[in-house]
């Protein structure tokens, strides 16, 4: 068996983004940035009001003479003398010749005539040239998540399409003649499929959108052929169950045949210590096991930060954060254990029910609590390391 810490400078090697390919920015969201974005404008691309009011020359005056107005769009760009103001407006270009806007709450108007009742400061309320990004300069940098507010600052800029990194096209192979659908009746002996559903849900919480999701029958020519057909279609392909040593596990010998080169198999760790992991021409494999709690777990540790790379993200391995045991933590299997725990005011507590096979306690937890193959114990007011999964 491999240990854990080998199995992720494995996976490191194949942590590579996908090809980038341009896009207009209304069909961007949530995608990573492939290259640096430099500005084309200044913004503001003039000299900008920031409040409805007057603007002015400043000096000691509090009373001026109003002989223009400045709607947000115009292009007027009013000559002004000391003692002379113009009505202006939110976004509206500040003449050359003034140099501050006084709110239109801190004035009196009558006629064409203001007096300020409390004189701002020297440049207060314009928005210089070019004050939040000059031309030339970097707006966004490659690897930077577009969210709606980077997506709206491109947009202001006038930057139509970008360069982003594609998502993965991931195939989910479902294996066990046992499994049926949710809404078929239950003979004895069966159990519903819940690993479909809940790798799909993952993955599409990263923004995942191209999923397919098969049933692969317990037999080696089917899970062959449905191999092979999916390594022509994804990017990832995910099987669960069948990677285990029992007389219906076929999967390991299907990947052999279909020549999928082998990186890993059998992790030390609790759960799912029958792991595996290849790739052929490009397309990486996971066979994760087919326990709803293994599989998750092995999701989360190993499968997600890969696919997070393929997207494109700067920061793709999971972050290990510390909080303090709330009671002992032993270690009997010599193995790394991963326990579905919670995480709260920084104090990390093990859920009951850590069987494989449980996704209930997966349910309610927010965190995966790491105990290392070497440690026997953690003892009630340690620091225990944690995946935050929520």
């Amino acid at each position: 068996m491999i240990s854990v810490s080998k199995v992720l400078k494995h996976l490191e090697v194949h942590c590579k983004p996908l090809e980038s390919v341009e896009k207009s920015i209304n069909k961007v969201f949530g995608l990573v940035l492939a290259e640096d974005i430099k500005s084309p404008i200044n913004m503001p691309p003039f000299k900008q009001s920031s409040m409805d009011g007057y603007a002015f020359i400043h000096s000691e005056n509090t009373t001026f003479k109003i002989i223009e107005e400045v709607q947000a769009g115009s292009s007027k760009n009013i000559k002004l003398k000391s003692g002379e103001a113009v009505r202006i407006f939110t976004g509206a270009r500040v003449p050359d010749d003034a140099d501050t806007v006084v709110m239109q709450e801190h004035t009196n108007r009558k006629d064409n005539q203001i007096t300020i009742n409390t004189l701002p400061r020297i440049g207060v309320n314009v928005r210089a040239l070019g004050e939040q990004i000059k031309v030339g300069d970097i707006a966004l940098k490659k690897g930077i998540q577009l969210n709606e507010a980077a997506i709206g600052f491109l947009a202001g800029l006038g930057i139509a399409k970008v360069k982003t990194y594609k998502r993965p096209k991931i195939q989910i192979l479902i294996t066990g003649n046992e499994l049926k659908q949710i809404g078929e009746k239950l003979k004895e002996g069966e159990v519903y499929d819940s690993n479909s559903i809940t790798l799909k849900l993952a993955l599409r919480r990263i923004g995942i959108k191209k999923i397919k999701v098969s049933k692969v029958k317990d037999d080696l020519k089917s899970t062959v052929k449905a191999i092979e057909k999916s390594l022509k279609k994804s990017d990832v392909v995910l099987i669960s169950g069948g990677i285990s040593v029992g007389d219906y596990d076929f999967v390991k010998e299907a990947l052999e045949r279909n020549e999928v080169k082998e990186v890993f198999y059998k992790v030390n760790q609790k759960p799912g210590k029958p792991l595996w992991f290849g790739h052929k021409k490009g397309t990486k494999v996971f066979a994760l096991p087919g326990n709803p709690a293994s599989s998750l777990s092995c999701f989360y540790v190993y499968v997600l930060p890969l696919l997070k790379a393929q997207m494109g993200f700067m920061n793709y391995q999971n972050e290990k954060l510390t909080a303090i045991a709330s009671s002992d933590i032993k270690n009997n299997f010599g193995k790394t254990l991963f326990l579905k725990g919670t995480v709260e005011h920084d104090k990390a507590t093990v859920l009951t029910g850590q069987a494989s096979s449980m996704l209930k306690s997966f349910a309610v937890s927010n965190a995966l609590l790491i105990v290392p193959e070497d440690v026997d114990i953690i003892k009630k007011g340690e620091p225990i390391s944690y995946i935050k999964i929520r």
